[in-house]
């Protein structure tokens, strides 16, 4: 399963992937609008922000942005920089890899075998969707994109 910090950061980013190009979205307005604790949203945007996904203005008409467009940030890349390596074995992952210290072959362990195949097939549905695929997900589901209110 994924954290609730990684959740959280997904709906702040479809948030923000929806927002006017340019116009920064306030912590507070995405926490409610989301239904997410402000101080907790908080470190997850500045997390993403340290790894270039989001970037913020500061003052009046301050708030987060998308850094990069939301066609090329991945669930995965989000997964990683959240949760860390997403294997399920330390044996299996491409960025944190460690042979299992009890497994004496890696190629007959039936174990490795196993979770190998759904690890390949879930990375491989995290590393080609991308932020701008869950919105567009969910419009569909809907039968339009996710309308924003906006007031003067």
């Amino acid at each position: 399963m994924i954290t609730m910090k990684t959740k959280y950061a997904l709906k702040a980013l479809s948030r923000l992937a929806v927002a006017p190009k340019g116009q920064p979205l306030l912590i507070a307005d995405i926490a409610e609008q989301e239904g997410i604790p402000k101080k907790f949203l908080e470190l997850i945007l500045s997390e993403l922000k340290q790894h270039g996904i989001l970037t913020s203005r500061k003052g009046r008409g301050g708030g987060y942005l998308m850094a990069r467009a939301p066609e090329e940030v991945t669930v995965a890349s989000v997964l990683r920089v959240l949760d860390g390596p997403i294997a399920p074995v330390p044996c299996l992952s491409r960025t944190a890899y460690q042979r299992c210290s009890e497994c004496p072959n890696e190629a007959t362990c039936s174990v490795r075998l196993v979770l190998r195949e759904a690890h390949e097939a879930s990375v491989k549905v995290l590393e080609n969707t991308t932020i701008a695929d869950m919105i567009n997900r969910v419009g569909q589901e809907r039968g339009a994109l996710p309308a924003l209110r906006y007031s003067i």
